[in-house]
């Protein structure tokens, strides 16, 4: 079964047709790219997935249940991760708060356990901690645990974003535009890195991005949207080559 199902997915905003008749699946452990122009409809399917916009019509299943009417908070306790294109990290609190305020879901305590500081308060946050504190070492984060994201060079506070993602245990990741602002050896390293997520985790990966290099090395599958439609989709070939794809995105000559 699919981890992900979507199903004749529109949204309207107002009098504007964003996205009409989305039909698409992820599998388990795939790598997906989502691509198409500026403006065709991409965030917008990213955003209903996660739960930051309700459709208009249509149904999105994950791991077989209806998540169309879910908040972001409770699609992420489900098992979905995001980041987005552009880096929305707390910049004002370290990069392990970053993980640990990622966790909110599974705290497991209350208010009163906060304020008096019970046994429960203390081993769930110990727990969390080293839970965070693993992510970033794997993620080569370690030794920039207690600076500021603010701090960091761009590349980094990417790569601290998608460790964020990952500490909340998802088995399908949402990747927003990763090589955004990346130059051409961060994007190399992106690459590497994505694959690795993918193996070292076994989860799912969605992408949408507009640089070739990437999609065309990772996804096993594309699909290609313009004014909100489906134009196009299949294998990474079949996509380089299709004529509506290259008219409508890539130019007038194929990768």
């Amino acid at each position: 079964m699919p981890i992900l199902e979507i199903n004749d997915l529109s949204q309207r905003f107002g009098g504007l047709q964003a996205l009409t008749d989305f039909n698409m699946t992820v599998g388990q452990r795939e790598m997906v790219g989502l691509i198409g122009p500026n403006g065709a409809g991409k965030t917008t399917v990213f955003n209903l997935v996660s739960g930051f916009y309700t459709p208009t019509r249509g149904e999105i299943r994950f791991e077989g249940r209806n998540t169309s009417r879910l908040k972001p908070h409770q699609v992420t306790a489900l098992g979905l991760a995001r980041t987005f294109q552009n880096i929305r990290l707390w910049n004002d609190m370290s990069v392990l708060d970053n993980l640990r305020i990622a966790q909110y879901h599974w705290l497991g305590y209350g208010l009163a356990d906060a304020v008096w500081r019970t046994r429960r308060y203390r081993e769930r946050e110990q727990r969390i901690e080293v839970k965070c504190r693993e992510i970033l070492e794997m993620m080569d984060l370690g030794e920039y645990a207690g600076e500021l994201p603010k701090n960091l060079p761009y590349g980094l506070q990417r790569r601290v974003e998608l460790a964020r993602a990952l500490s909340t245990n998802p088995r399908l990741l949402l990747l927003d535009e990763p090589a955004a602002g990346l130059n051409s050896a961060d994007v190399d390293g992106l690459i590497r890195l994505i694959r690795w997520v993918n193996l070292e985790f076994k989860i799912a990966i969605w992408m949408i991005e507009h640089q070739m290099k990437v999609v065309m090395s990772l996804c096993q599958r594309l699909v290609v949207i313009d004014f909100g439609r489906t134009i196009a989709s299949g294998t990474p070939q079949d996509i380089q080559n299709h004529p509506q794809v290259i008219k409508a995105y890539l130019g007038d000559v194929a990768l």
